[in-house]
């Protein structure tokens, strides 16, 4: 992964002349927050003209006052290249997504060296750029998962400054330690000395707060977590949703279990994927109308994102935003953010547990699969079929009721969202995609079942 990004760099004017930026750029108005400190958690609001954004610090552990919402920049909206090849970001867009949250009191924005395929941390600095630095908090990654060499690895920490345009990091982590085991965790952190490197540099005031983002075993959690003492992690980032908080799937580990071993060592917690890659936004049609039955004027993501960010030792919650209209929604929700009830959150374990009978793909539309070498679309294809598994449109024979129905759906639907250029049968099985997969999905097999059921629809043999 590493290799295809260090491929992708160009020099900034370069990038600037690719994606049509201009060189006029108008800076939003950015609202401060008042905060009462506690010995605790802090909560605050900042009062403006454009609402209350909820605000948590850590009086003593992070001092830093963080909008309850944060800006994951994993998702941000593309256009296509004009060579045709692939897309690349937009950003007049990114700006313009940048503008608005800053102005609703959104500080915090969370980047990679790795995503949207090596783009986004030079997007993000470039929309960061035009606001003063005090103003916004940068979270980035050292997402050394193919090469461990301490030379690659101290040659991306180092690009992410020149990307990002800045001198100092804010939050910086070890990134989706879990995956491969506590033995791929060690190469990539331990026998290269990278650790100790980047503690150094904590020292030394470039990096502001160190931590790591999970994806794995309880093994692997456990033990990382135990050199708590030694390191001070001083932030740790999860995966926390309703659906995952009892119901992880997978290698994934329980949320409710990651949670309270951050709680017990007052650690804070970051929190992504509180909509499962907008599998919580798109539910099945009886779980929205059990939640609009509960508050009809709110959002059916609204829900996650009041369970997300309920839980005390909460820092942020990451949200990755490609639209203006889920940045307006989640700004609504979080201000102020009004905590769930104790009997919200079991009115939450009962919808979850009702969502976990239907059989989806635990896709989260990272993007950490892509690109296919043969330029296939995985996410585009599980997310087509979870959608239509919440729709009711995978029909099991041809003499179920709603057959011709959920065939037409089925198969319209998929050429729509996915080109046939790029469909499952194009999968030869390389596996290249699946040790990148933070949900450890088997790739090639749901490619290659899906594929099989496409098939079968085609020529009506189900």
């Amino acid at each position: 992964m590493e290799e295809h990004y260090n491929n992708k760099h160009i020099n900034r004017r370069e990038f600037l002349k690719i994606v049509g930026i201009t060189a006029a750029t108008s800076t939003a108005a950015f609202y401060g927050c008042n905060t009462q400190e506690s010995n605790k958690v802090s909560s605050s609001t900042a009062n403006g003209a454009t609402g209350e954004m909820t605000y948590r610090s850590f009086p003593g552990i992070i001092d830093d006052k963080i909008s309850i919402l944060g800006y994951g920049c994993m998702r941000w909206p593309t256009v296509p290249s004009p060579d045709g090849k692939g897309d690349l970001i937009d950003q007049d867009a990114v700006n313009k997504l940048v503008d608005y949250a800053m102005a609703h009191g959104v500080n915090y924005y969370d980047t990679s060296p790795v995503y949207v395929q090596g783009w986004s941390e030079k997007a993000t600095g470039i929309a960061l750029k035009r606001y003063p630095r005090e103003s916004f908090k940068i979270a980035t990654k050292l997402s050394n998962f193919s090469n461990f060499t301490r030379e690659n690895s101290i040659k991306m920490y180092k690009q992410s400054f020149i990307d990002l345009q800045v001198d100092y990091i804010d939050y910086y982590l070890l990134h989706s330690i879990g995956n491969g085991g506590i033995e791929t965790f060690n190469a990539r952190y331990i026998e290269n000395g990278i650790l100790d490197y980047l503690l150094e540099e904590r020292k030394a005031g470039r990096i502001r707060h160190l931590g790591f983002s999970f994806h794995g075993t309880t093994a692997v959690f456990d033990e990382v977590l135990a050199m708590h003492e030694k390191v001070h992690w001083d932030f740790v980032q999860i995966q926390l949703n309703y659906l995952d908080w009892q119901h992880a799937t997978g290698r994934n580990v329980n949320a409710e279990y990651l949670y309270a071993e951050l709680e017990k060592r007052k650690i804070p917690a970051i929190i992504m994927e509180p909509l499962l890659g907008g599998r919580l936004s798109n539910v099945p049609e009886h779980i929205v109308a059990r939640l609009k039955q509960r508050r009809p004027d709110s959002s059916v993501a609204s829900w996650a994102f009041r369970f997300a960010g309920s839980p005390e030792y909460v820092l942020t919650v990451l949200s990755g935003m490609t639209y203006m209209e889920h940045l307006q929604d989640n700004i609504r929700t979080y201000s102020p953010l009004i905590p769930l009830t104790e009997e919200e959150k079991q009115f939450l374990y009962d919808t979850a547990s009702l969502m976990a009978q239907y059989p989806t793909i635990p896709c989260n539309d990272c993007k950490y699969c892509m690109p296919c070498p043969y330029g296939i679309d995985i996410p585009a294809i599980l997310v087509h079929y979870n959608k239509c598994v919440n729709e009711g449109h995978v029909a099991e024979s041809s003499q179920d009721e709603n057959y011709r129905k959920a065939r037409r759906a089925f198969l319209i639907g998929y050429d729509r969202s996915v080109p046939r250029l790029r469909q499952a049968n194009h999968c030869i099985g390389c596996n290249q995609c699946s040790p990148h997969c933070p949900q450890s999905i088997n790739i090639p097999k749901e490619l290659q079942r899906i594929d099989k059921y496409v098939e079968q629809l085609k020529q009506q043999k189900l």
